[in-house]
């Protein structure tokens, strides 16, 4: 909304000094693209230039050379850090003397923008004043740790609203825009006004203070003598120190102030006095995202009803009035239906049976007539009896298979008095889709039954279980419309820098990315595996592929992984991820597409470009995500393709990547996939390709993989296969073998 829509040419003088640094650079660069949001950069309106100093001022590009905002936020990125010392008079005598390059002679306002830390080996107040003297007005901001007296002497009158912290870039654009508003921009916007609220400058100040006295020797006037004293011991500290100031800002009124977006819609304003609500699915009933339900899926449910003691009554009660109030909202008179409901306690019932109602009317008696029973609570044994009987309904006509996806919604609000997990494991095995509904206190049964804790509902009070309507309805019809790559399998791998080049703080950004990049997939043995790796000098393993089968372990492991703090080995890590991460032995199955995800801020990666070509030649995809500035063509060799590599300027901006990288690591689960690479042959054995399948050649060994030493003499064979078998594998069969082993080798 708030952009400078005027004649003006625009002209960043940025610093590039060694005192500045390369890190602190990019962030000037990323700082000056932000302010570029705050110009409406036309050949007609706003121009922008930008010049580079140290030693001496470069000029970068001119104002009339790149017209579009697009252009000129991409040429600013662009930039390269050329380092020197901290010449801001000379490049203001520059500016004198040369004027705005490619400017339009003083026809139009001139603004000057300088982005430094102030710390100019040179006087700067003469040639400062004498750029003012010419009508420039200059802004001042300041980055890093900056020295603010030297920018308040740079800076136009008044200086509070001509001084920038580049520290809160989007603060930063806001104080440019209002101080250009008037009289140099069109006016503010209607509802628009100009505050000043009291803010602070900020900086670190090298200070002395006395830290104590120490007796030292001193001469004396009597030959060959000296006497003792006590001497003031001096040292030096950095001491941060804030500068008490005014900001003026531009403040508008928000049309999403009000919060005009129902049920968890995001508002998303459209100027000044217009918006649109985005909706949750299940939500859009209208412009505010009223409730909008229907199963707009088709599967088959059954609803599994506690009818035990321990909910009472009540609470059994309320479940009907849920299910009757849900199955209302979410069938159509007219629609189609294949609904169930079952109700347990010591014993189990199907009262009504799949597809045995055409009309909801009638639906709606049958679940009137449920009673409450009142036994004990067997809520596994519940769940193995539906998993056994409750979808045995015949086809409609006899040449149509029953083929759409069982889900089974387990209502509950008392702790089972039998074991659920067996039970829950059978039921699954036989494609059942559990979605378990109850109380808080019930959260961690119900995750055990459903595996996934983003397939458990719980509710904090009677009324709340109603606002979950709309939640299990996107659950039910998440089941076989799964979003991004969750139906591919995947073997994915974390390789995390942990070094001491990375820090303490940022390593933290890093784990959150991970953390939160995990709930993208589906984390199963069948579906996707994901282990992580961390590195220094060395790499380690915090946990490998077959060790976590469900998100909540994963996520619970993510949490406590230490920060290392040595030296970085990007190849040594790649090598570790090479041979003890993604082979069968560690849980990696073939047939499954790989990729590991090298997450780094460019430090030792001079030795990984070898390894990373080896993961490549065994059909493991290397996907680079660099975090600071490391040079190009080093990270390209490292990546092998620019496709697969991601270079971000700042820790603060990873997430913003967060749905391009998986979207790509999606493309290549969906890929082809190499039956022989990586090698699911142990011990030497040669992996011989077939039609949709492969065999292993063994030497000295033998078995499927290659994994038994060929017995001599008389010793008894294996009665499965005969010597130096061959046999034939497809992917399926390889992953139950893949599980086999790893049960034989905790055995």
């Amino acid at each position: 909304v708030m952009q400078c829509s005027a004649s003006l040419d625009v002209l960043f003088l940025l610093d590039g000094s060694y005192s500045i640094g390369r890190g602190t650079f990019e962030r000037s660069k990323h700082f000056a693209g932000k302010l570029c949001d705050a110009l409406d950069i036309h050949p007609d309106r706003v121009r922008v230039g930008m010049i580079q100093f140290s030693s001496t001022p470069h000029l970068e590009f001119p104002l009339d050379s790149y017209l579009t905002k697009q252009e000129v936020k991409e040429r600013i990125k662009r930039t390269v850090f050329r380092g020197g010392s901290t010449e801001i008079g000379r490049a203001l005598k520059y500016i004198l003397h040369k004027g705005f390059p490619g400017g339009r002679n003083a026809s139009v306002p001139e603004v000057l923008i300088i982005i430094s830390d102030g710390k100019s080996q040179g006087s700067t107040a003469m040639p400062a004043m004498q750029v003012k003297e010419r009508h420039i007005t200059v802004f001042a901001v300041g980055i890093k740790f900056p020295r603010w007296e030297e920018l308040h002497v740079l800076a136009s009158e008044p200086p509070e609203r001509h001084l920038l912290f580049a520290g809160d870039a989007d603060d930063a654009a806001n104080g440019l825009y209002s101080t250009l508003s008037d009289p140099v921009c069109t006016a503010t916007a209607p509802g628009c006004k100009v505050e000043s609220h009291p803010c602070e400058r900020r900086t670190l100040e090298t200070v002395k203070e006395l830290a104590g006295s120490y007796v030292c020797w001193r001469g004396s006037k009597q030959p060959n003598a000296v006497q003792a004293s006590l001497c003031p011991f001096i040292r030096w500290k950095r001491v941060l120190i804030k500068h008490p100031s005014r900001c003026f800002r531009t403040v508008c009124p928000d049309p999403c102030d009000s919060q005009p977006c129902q049920n968890g819609g995001t508002c998303v304003p459209e100027g000044l006095d217009r918006y649109h609500c985005l909706c949750l699915q299940g939500y859009g009933g209208d412009v505010h995202c009223a409730a909008k339900l229907s199963l707009e899926c088709s599967v088959d449910l059954l609803f599994l009803v506690d009818s035990s003691a321990g909910v009472t009554l009540e609470g059994f009660l309320r479940f009907k009035a849920f299910l009757k109030r849900f199955l209302q909202a979410v069938v159509g008179q007219d629609s189609p239906m294949s609904v169930g409901v079952a109700q347990y306690d010591d014993d189990v019932k199907i009262p009504i049976e799949l597809s045995q109602h055409k009309d909801t009317f009638s639906l709606m008696k049958s679940i009137d007539a449920l009673n409450f029973s009142g036994g004990r609570t067997l809520t596994g044994r519940a769940l193995q009896y539906v998993a056994q009987h409750g979808f045995r309904s015949t086809p409609v006509f006899a040449d149509v298979q029953d083929d759409l996806p069982h889900v089974v919604v387990l209502l509950t609000d008392s702790k089972s008095q039998d074991s659920v997990a067996e039970a829950a494991k059978y039921a699954k095995d036989q494609n059942l889709f559990l979605i378990g509904i109850g109380s808080s206190f019930m959260r961690a049964e119900l995750t055990t039954v459903t595996g996934n804790p983003q397939q458990t509902i719980v509710y904090s009070d009677p009324q709340d279980l109603f606002n979950r309507m709309p939640e299990l309805q996107r659950k039910i019809c998440s089941v076989g419309n799964p979003e991004g790559c969750q139906a591919q399998s995947l073997d994915l791998a974390f390789a995390v820098d942990a070094s001491s080049g990375v820090g303490l703080e940022n390593f933290l950004h890093l784990r959150r990315f991970v953390r939160s990049s995990c709930l993208h997939f589906v984390i199963n043995r069948d579906v996707t595996q994901i282990a992580l790796v961390i590195y220094g000098s060395t790499a380690h393993t915090v946990f490998a592929l077959d060790t976590h089968t469900s998100t909540s372990a994963v996520l619970q492991a993510i949490d406590q992984v230490p920060f290392l703090g040595d030296s970085a080995s990007a190849g040594s890590a790649l090598l570790h991820v090479y041979s003890d991460v993604m082979t069968v032995q560690k849980g990696a199955r073939p047939g499954v597409n790989k990729v590991v995800v090298l997450l780094t801020n460019g430090g030792g990666m001079q030795d990984a470009a070898a390894q990373a070509q080896q993961l490549r030649h065994n059909g493991i995809l290397v996907f680079v995500v660099v975090i600071g500035d490391t040079e190009r063509d080093t990270l390209l060799r490292v990546a092998g393709s620019p496709t697969y590599l991601v270079h971000i300027s700042s820790y603060e901006d990873l997430q913003y990547y967060q749905g391009l990288i998986i979207e790509r690591i999606c493309e290549e689960a969906r890929s082809p996939v190499n039956l022989c690479k990586p090698n699911p042959c142990m011990n030497q054995g040669v992996c011989i390709l077939g039609p949709g399948s492969y065999r292993c050649e063994c030497h000295g060994w033998e078995g499927p993989h290659c994994e038994t030493r060929a017995l001599r003499g008389d010793s008894l064979r294996s009665p499965a296969l005969p010597p130096r078998s061959h046999g034939q594998w497809s992917p399926r069969g390889l992953q139950h073998f893949s599980r086999a082993l790893q049960h034989s080798k905790r055995q």
